[in-house]
């Protein structure tokens, strides 16, 4: 049995996952979770888009995933190591200028918890191809990097979120470029303070196994980012990003020895915005 059995971080076919609600839970149950977080994708406005965009997929689906994931919450069932509860929440992109749009999408259902992430530098959506990091150079690089944390240092000051997802998600298509920004007193210094504004928030940093499964084959955040969240004292939580049930509970043991290795001996999760703690062996 894994020393986690909770997953906050999931999608189902409702944005650009693969499979329902209901399979997802199925997965949970078959892995032996006792905790899973469904957090779908928030609406984004026009504007913020993605060559493979699924926006008007979303919209149209947003209430049958509200339907059906309260409906699996009202029922739970029981799996391989026991009950496993359902937590109802969804991930909100932070985006620049839009602001009120999210405090809105925040306010719309009544969240256990809200998941606070940045997929867009800009108007620009970093994570939805290669190509142009590739024909990027360090210089390009290392502003991007410097950009996005600025943002993700927004996001952790609006104190509309309990959870800041994937904290170094732009290494996604650059790892190694990444860990030469990294480096530099300057970037660690930016970082600390996105960490000093995510405590102070009263949020979890998510440790995530979804970086496994990309281009970059490490785990989000990068172990510079999990030392400094340990001498901070930061709560952590922990996530697959699942997309499909192959993906349900993830790299769980990984993220367990991961986290344990830095001293977190344990992990957090939010029901109906209250903070609970679950002890783990790292």
């Amino acid at each position: 049995m894994n020393s986690i059995t909770s997953d906050l971080h999931t999608h189902t076919k409702y944005s650009h996952g693969a499979n329902t609600p209901a399979e997802m839970y199925a997965a949970a149950l078959q892995s032996g979770l006792t905790l899973l977080g469904f957090s779908e994708h928030s609406p984004r406005p026009q504007g913020f888009d993605y060559l493979h965009e699924y926006r008007d997929h979303l919209n149209r689906h947003l209430p049958d995933y509200v339907r059906e994931v309260l409906a699996l919450k009202a029922a739970p069932q029981s799996g391989v190591n026991g009950p496993c509860r359902i937590l109802f929440g969804m991930e909100m992109d932070w985006l620049e200028g839009e602001e009120a749009f999210t405090r809105t999408a925040c306010a719309a259902q009544d969240f256990d918890y809200l998941i606070g992430s940045v997929h867009f530098v800009g108007r620009w959506g970093f994570d939805d191809g290669a190509t142009p990091w590739k024909q990027a150079s360090q210089e390009q690089c290392e502003a991007w990097y410097a950009a996005y944390f600025d943002a993700w240092e927004d996001m952790l000051r609006s104190g509309l979120f309990q959870i800041a997802a994937h904290p170094d998600l732009i290494k996604i298509f650059s790892v190694e470029r990444f860990h030469i920004w990294l480096h530099k007193a300057e970037s660690r210094a930016r970082i600390r303070r996105c960490l000093l504004a995510l405590r102070d928030a009263g949020m979890a940093m998510e440790v995530s196994s979804a970086g496994i499964r990309k281009a970059c084959r490490e785990i989000y955040p990068a172990p510079p980012i999990m030392q400094m969240a340990a001498e901070l004292g930061l709560n952590i939580s922990f996530a697959s990003d699942a997309h499909g049930v192959d993906d349900v509970g993830y790299g769980l043991a990984r993220l367990a020895s991961y986290a344990g290795s830095f001293g977190f001996r344990e992990h957090v999760f939010f029901e109906r915005g209250r903070m609970e703690r679950l002890p783990f062996l790292g």
